[in-house]
């Protein structure tokens, strides 16, 4: 087995960072394959997951913590050879540590996973919904986009785009709990939709509520709409906004502006 990569001591400031993505379990799986069989492919091979995935899932993990967790050798047991080094054995070591301080406070509360995956994320997109998948659908036998078709507690369905290795790396499949993601500024508000609880996979996802606050500006209105199931939902319309709180509102946002993370 090739020598653990050694040139200086490993950064400890980026590493939390690196953990911080909600999404992060199966990247991190790919990480630990790696540190046992030197290969990149097999990893993937191991993990289920692509060869361009696991080396996605890698690269994502290495640019958060801001330094190299994984050195590319010539050969390897399984092929596609690749050490970690110092930085990404301290990376695991970490996760080790935060999952089972994470169960033990989780364990205490009821559906505290999905709470807790709301409260870690750092970001500026106000919406935040939880729902379930319901449904895959690749757009095209090679194209790299899968539709992600998933339900809200109010019961709308409405439907999000990923590749096919984000899907592979978040684990998605019918059944699985996910938080939706959008920035207000990407939501266009209007009059309510005819039908959204079935609808169909489209570039346009859809929902509907009732209008609970209007913030007015000058060219354009801030809107939160009131969803089915006690969620909210922020827009924005053309200034004026022609509907008056308590009414029935729609809301539309691109399929590719909807971010998917899980707990």
């Amino acid at each position: 087995m090739p020598a653990r990569s050694r040139s200086k001591a490993p950064s400890l400031a980026g590493l939390p960072q690196a953990l911080s993505d909600v999404g992060a379990d199966r990247r991190l799986d790919v990480l630990r394959r790696i540190a046992v069989g030197d290969s990149i492919s097999q990893a993937a091979r191991e993990v289920g997951v692509s060869y361009k995935a696991a080396w996605q899932a890698i690269e994502t993990l290495s640019q958060t913590s801001g330094q190299a967790l994984v050195d590319r050798t010539v050969g390897g047991s399984g092929g596609g050879g690749a050490v970690i080094t110092e930085a990404g054995m301290r990376l695991l070591q970490l996760a080790d540590e935060l999952a089972q301080a994470r169960e033990a406070v989780l364990s205490r509360f009821s559906g505290g996973a999905m709470v807790a995956a709301g409260l870690q994320l750092r970001t500026s997109m106000r919406n935040q919904l939880a729902c379930q998948v319901v449904a895959l659908q690749p757009l095209a036998p090679d194209d790299p986009t899968v539709w992600v078709q998933c339900e809200t507690r109010g019961g709308q369905r409405l439907s999000a785009s990923v590749t096919r290795e984000s899907c592979d790396l978040l684990g998605l499949a019918p059944g699985r709990r996910v938080l939706l993601l959008c920035k207000a500024t990407a939501v266009v508000v209007g009059p309510a939709h005819r039908s959204v609880r079935n609808a169909a996979v489209s570039e346009s996802a859809r929902l509907n509520g009732e209008v609970q606050r209007i913030a007015p500006g000058r060219d354009r209105d801030e809107v939160v709409l009131g969803l089915p199931g006690g969620d909210q939902w922020v827009g924005f319309a053309p200034h004026p906004f022609a509907l008056a709180v308590g009414a029935r509102a729609g809301a539309s946002v691109a399929a590719s502006a909807l971010v998917v993370a899980i707990g």
